[in-house]
């Protein structure tokens, strides 16, 4: 879904847990200089409506995907 909006996968998911009201911190899981670097940039991400709506109904859909 992310590279559909152009965006990276990695970047997409951390922004949108950044933007969630409720967050204090956002705890990345990079092992490589290179993911950090990518990771930090998160925060540069404004997700658009049709992204966050997408992101929603697909945890709709799929509430608990790692029970």
């Amino acid at each position: 879904m992310a590279r559909e909006h152009g965006l990276d996968p990695s970047q997409m998911a951390l922004a949108y847990v950044t933007s969630r009201p409720f967050v204090t911190s956002n705890i990345i899981g990079a092992t490589k200089l290179d993911q950090l670097e990518i990771n930090l940039k998160s925060i540069d991400v404004t997700l658009s409506d049709e992204v966050i709506e997408a992101i929603e109904a697909i945890h709709t859909s799929q509430p608990n995907p790692a029970p």
